[in-house]
């Protein structure tokens, strides 16, 4: 490998390290999992892993390939914080009912695995269809306030106040308010 093939700078063997160990790990892959998925050797990966590797651009852009992201994401010499904040104002409100639902993005993840949290209101009478997200999504509903009417894969189950229910989110997918008042559920989806 010549000088100029190598990543330069103070810190980016650690970054890599870093962040190469986080993504196969979030993928839940062993070390030879990776190996096999890149065309790059094992010992290479753990040395990269321990941040003695000093890799050249081709295993660089073959691991980033694997783990399907951009090459940037692999060199980044800035750790992500320990807490990202999502203040009232970084709230998107994303949907909104007919008769005065609406469904809130509180905050989420980047890059895949992704995680989001959503504030949901519907009213008496409203429904929210979802298609079916990618293989491997699940969610979890936590109903705050009113009656739930979840159905999934055209399966319907009634979640009463206070009740949490885990479910793929890989099939299609519908919450509705049947009842008479308000309904207020917390939302989490993971994209894997």
């Amino acid at each position: 490998m010549s000088d100029s093939e190598a990543t330069s700078g103070e810190g980016v063997g650690e970054a890599v390290g870093r962040t190469v160990r986080a993504m196969r790990s979030a993928h839940g892959w062993s070390l030879d999992q990776l190996a096999a998925r890149s065309g790059v050797s094992k010992g290479v990966l753990v040395a990269l892993e321990q941040g003695r590797g000093n890799p050249n651009l081709g295993t660089l852009i073959r691991i980033s390939e694997a783990l399907g992201v951009a090459l940037t994401r692999l060199v980044q010499v800035e750790e992500e914080p320990l807490v990202q904040l999502f203040p009232p104002e970084r709230h998107v409100v994303l949907w909104r009912g007919p008769a005065g639902g609406m469904g809130t993005l509180l905050g989420g993840s980047d890059p895949r695995p992704s995680i989001e949290l959503w504030k949901w209101e519907l009213s008496p009478g409203e429904q929210r269809g979802s298609e079916a997200h990618s293989s491997g999504t699940r969610e979890i509903v936590y109903v705050e306030e009113g009656t739930l009417t979840l159905s999934v894969d055209g399966h319907r189950h009634t979640l009463a106040t206070g009740t949490a229910g885990v479910f793929a989110g890989d099939r299609p997918h519908a919450y509705a308010n049947d009842g008479e008042l308000p309904c207020c559920y917390v939302l989490a989806v993971m994209d894997l």
